[in-house]
């Protein structure tokens, strides 16, 4: 199992990650705000977050190496399949089928990154997967198969850009975050064209741009050079389970019963997950020089 840095205790990459997770959250209640179409809505914001980006690194290192391109290809997959799965099924459907990607995740890890997931993980991603479906009982139905396998297909897109993220740990793996964010740029370019121009659009842009994609992103790319590919999809779960929060606060549309269960269920795992996380990390970091003073104390 790869080990955390002195430098980056597990704590803050998890604390990053978590934050990534919120600010990815608000992009229900932000896209709502602006009057454009999806794919106007998803090329504008990337475009953005670029120059958040930029101004964050500087110039990007493009080496062209098959994991930048891989994993700045599967971000541009995952988010043009993610808009097609909300605009031909239901928004429910469309988060439950692309948070499968733990599952990828957890498939593909042992092979691509040597991080062999144990059967807690499994447990936990099981527990995790069945208050998601809790969570969103209320509001499933069959949708479209377009729709449906769309979201299937971002899911899949979405453990890929994990993955490759992962990858380049020792690298900058923000580069393949700001190349996939000027590729979505410039393929959705052409859809932009001719929406209505109003304040209350332009704030949600900014706000999408800026926060949800731009911070999230600068956030998430340096927790997961510190946390095993499956921790850095298990806790972003948590965004699915704050996305209604702030429907809630900004909406007054409060969520089901189921929902509340499901939501419990998501947050004792994630919660739990980590904190295991951070205990085992601590024991590593103090090695058998700690084991030893214990010993000797007893």
């Amino acid at each position: 199992m790869t080990e955390t840095t002195p430098h980056s205790p597990p704590a803050k990459a998890i604390l990053f990650a978590v934050s990534a997770a919120v600010l990815w959250s608000t992009g229900g209640v932000l896209i709502k705000l602006v009057d454009w179409n999806p794919i106007a809505i998803a090329g504008s914001r990337s475009g953005i977050a670029v120059l958040v980006m930029l101004a964050a690194f500087g110039r990007p290192r493009l080496t062209w190496t098959r994991e930048q391109v891989m994993t700045a290809i599967a971000y541009v997959f995952m988010v043009v399949l993610f808009v097609v799965a909300n605009k031909t099924t239901t928004a429910a459907n469309a988060i439950l089928l692309q948070f499968t990607a733990p599952v990828w995740v957890a498939l593909f890890s042992p092979w691509y990154l040597g991080e062999q997931p144990s059967r807690r993980d499994w447990l936990l991603l099981l527990m995790m997967l069945a208050g998601m479906t809790l969570f969103f009982m209320d509001s499933l139905d069959g949708g479209a198969m377009l729709g449906n396998g769309c979201g299937i297909l971002s899911g899949v897109a979405m453990a890929w850009m994990v993955l490759g993220l992962r990858k380049q740990k020792d690298a900058r793996p923000i580069d393949s975050v700001i190349l996939g964010n000027a590729l979505t740029f410039l393929l959705c370019l052409p859809a932009a064209y001719g929406p209505m121009i109003d304040l209350r659009s332009v704030v949600g842009l900014i706000c999408l741009g800026v926060f949800q994609l731009g911070l999230s992103y600068i956030l998430y790319s340096q927790a997961i050079r510190h946390l095993r590919a499956l921790d850095a999809m298990l806790i972003p779960i948590l965004e699915p389970l704050c996305n209604p929060i702030w429907v809630m606060l900004v909406v007054g549309e409060r969520p089901g019963p189921w929902a509340l269960i499901g939501g419990g269920v998501i947050l004792s795992a994630v919660l739990f997950h980590s904190a295991l996380g951070m205990r085992r990390r601590g024991h590593i970091a103090r090695g058998p020089m700690g084991r030893g003073r214990k010993s000797r104390a007893s």
